[in-house]
């Protein structure tokens, strides 16, 4: 399979896309020694559905999902997450806030010889 990771993806256009996109799903449905029939019958989509994803075609995300889920791709998502940054100063309020000290509690003369009525 062809690396893409030097391709600048703002270059390309959204078929192109789409089309690296199917290219990686039949990479990894082959690498994992499936059929199109097998892989759509485990994702719950028809072959023709997936024929059409492999191809680059217009397909949902629904499906992507679906298949990248049954090949055990899902990491790839992980390109979308987002990490909440701080800044430092964000950060130092932040530990600023925290409790430094245990305080005694104020009601501490509990009875434990208390008897319990059930």
């Amino acid at each position: 399979m062809n690396d893409i990771s030097d391709n600048k993806w703002n270059a390309m256009s959204d078929d192109a896309i789409s089309r690296q996109i199917g290219t990686f799903v039949r990479h990894h449905r082959i690498e994992q020694n499936k059929t199109q029939d097998a892989l759509a019958k485990e994702a719950g989509i028809s072959r023709s559905t997936l024929s059409l994803l492999e191809r680059g075609e217009t397909v949902t995300l629904a499906t992507l999902i679906q298949v990248l889920r049954v090949l055990d791709l899902l990491h790839v998502i992980d390109a979308f997450t987002i990490v909440k940054q701080q800044s430092p100063l964000q950060l130092a309020r932040a530990e600023k806030k925290k409790r430094q000290r245990v305080s005694s509690s104020k009601n501490t003369s509990k009875d434990t010889n208390d008897e319990i009525d059930w």
